[in-house]
């Protein structure tokens, strides 16, 4: 994609005078197409945000005797979050103290 120097529109191909051209439908900018033109970019990935907080929510949860499915610890951390709507219960997420596996409750 190419874009107008003057007025910072998309450039689209034209061949009205016979010769191809990127052209501004907005301005009378033209450039002509006197070869083959390529171009290719990598584009970066976004990383993906972690809407429940990442560590910092843990860093600074409670803990609570329950015990871990996976290891069965007997201590977990928790913190509780209103993911459905207001008149629904709030869920209450756990990572083990001793295994670090993480488990949610409705």
């Amino acid at each position: 994609m190419l874009f107008c120097p003057t007025c910072a529109n998309l450039l689209v191909i034209s061949s009205e005078t016979g010769y191809n051209k990127w052209a501004c439908n907005t301005c009378a900018y033209e450039f002509p197409i006197s070869k083959q033109m390529t171009s290719r970019s990598r584009m970066k990935r976004k990383e993906a945000d972690d809407v429940l907080g990442g560590e910092e929510t843990w860093r600074d949860a409670d803990s609570t005797t329950i015990s871990c499915d996976k290891c069965s610890h007997p201590r977990a951390y928790f913190y509780q979050l209103q993911i459905r709507s207001a008149d629904e219960p709030m869920t209450t997420f756990y990572r083990c103290a001793g295994c670090a596996y993480q488990w949610r409750e409705n």
